[in-house]
């Protein structure tokens, strides 16, 4: 079996770690800020606040920017789950704004439409890896008044216009799991240029506080662990490479594969392919081709998020995010397939029907 992702991990990430768990010393410490300090500089911002958890960043943004009870925040609804259930945890209101149905993205000429006085801001997620129309959503935030949170989960190291995601609006958040293209196992990181909404997102994942029990907030033990930002830094390191390869292989799949709807890539933008998410009208028959063949594949996502259970009351009229949850798959792109891999992805996927 292919498998649809898998982790890069090598001898220097081995003994990163091994030196952590030698050294005595676990949690956040020394490590864990010098991570911090190589991926603002990375991303090009000048904080970076560590996470357990792409889900806490997103969690611990909303709560630096001040939203809460009364508050509405715009998102899509074809996303992980997280993208909008950090809106709920702070008891705002979300509000959903359909996608573009070439690029996944939230699409910018449906959410002017979506905003009312109780608008607070709008989070963008640069899904599979692909950023969202930056250009187009910013000026949109700036003539009303608006926050962006920028859901980088998928998109380290993508770019709009030269600038790296989770630089370009005020907040952003990137998650570390094991399937992203780089990994620290569990982990996560919030971006920012302001220093108040990085100071405010540093005391929130520490229990509230500045000085050790000195609790000036509620807070959340939300903190990285110094195991993880030694893993992280290695990873980071490879983060470029990881990303060309992925970019190679889409390519080859774009000038190989046939019968299929492949990814449509915007203008201006990197795509750093964290899936390679193609369209078929019978997916059913199109996965157990798959399966047969020993090829790895993922849906993301089989239900848009407002119909899952916890969103209910948000259920509306969808249709792009809707229709593209029947008909996405992604196949294989990570950075360890071989040559005989990715032919054999496309030998398979042009041999069905």
């Amino acid at each position: 079996m292919i498998p649809i992702s898998k982790p890069s991990l090598g001898r220097g990430e081995i003994e990163a770690v091994r030196r952590v768990l030698s050294s005595g010393y676990l949690v956040y410490g020394r490590k864990a800020k010098k991570f911090e300090e190589e991926f603002s500089r990375y991303i090009g911002t000048k904080f970076a606040v560590a996470t357990n958890s792409g889900t806490s960043a997103l969690h611990a943004a909303m709560a630096a920017l001040g939203i809460g009870l009364g508050d509405e925040v715009i998102t899509t609804p074809f996303s992980f789950i997280a993208s909008a259930s950090c809106i709920l945890m702070q008891g705002a209101k979300l509000v959903f704004c359909d996608i573009d149905p070439k690029t996944y993205n939230i699409d910018p000429d449906r959410i002017e439409e979506k905003i009312t006085k109780r608008t607070k801001a709008i989070i963008v997620v640069h899904l599979y890896g692909q950023p969202c129309d930056m250009g187009a959503i910013t000026d949109i935030a700036k003539d009303n008044g608006l926050f962006v949170v920028e859901d980088a989960c998928q998109a380290h190291g993508a770019e709009y216009r030269g600038k790296k995601v989770g630089s370009l609006g005020d907040i952003g958040c990137f998650s570390f799991y094991a399937t992203k293209n780089m990994t620290t196992g569990e982990g996560g990181m919030i971006t920012s240029n302001n220093a108040k909404v990085a100071e405010k997102a540093r005391m929130l994942i520490n229990q509230g506080q500045r000085e050790k029990y000195l609790h000036e907030v509620l807070g959340y033990n939300y903190r990285i662990t110094d195991i993880a930002a030694a893993l992280g830094m290695i990873q980071l390191k490879r983060l470029d490479n990881f990303n060309e390869r992925r970019k190679r292989n889409a390519r080859f799949y774009d000038e190989n594969l046939k019968g299929v709807e492949i990814p449509c890539v915007t203008p201006n933008v990197k795509h750093v392919y964290n899936q390679y998410t193609i369209r078929v009208k019978k997916r059913d028959g199109f996965i157990k081709h798959l399966e047969k063949n020993g090829i790895g594949y993922g849906i993301y996502y089989p239900i848009p998020i407002h119909k899952q259970a916890p969103f209910r009351g948000y259920d509306g009229a969808f249709p792009n995010a809707e229709l593209a949850s029947k008909e996405v798959v992604s196949i294989p792109v990570h950075p360890s397939l071989s040559k005989k891999d990715l032919k054999k992805i496309v030998k398979v996927v042009n041999s069905y029907g």
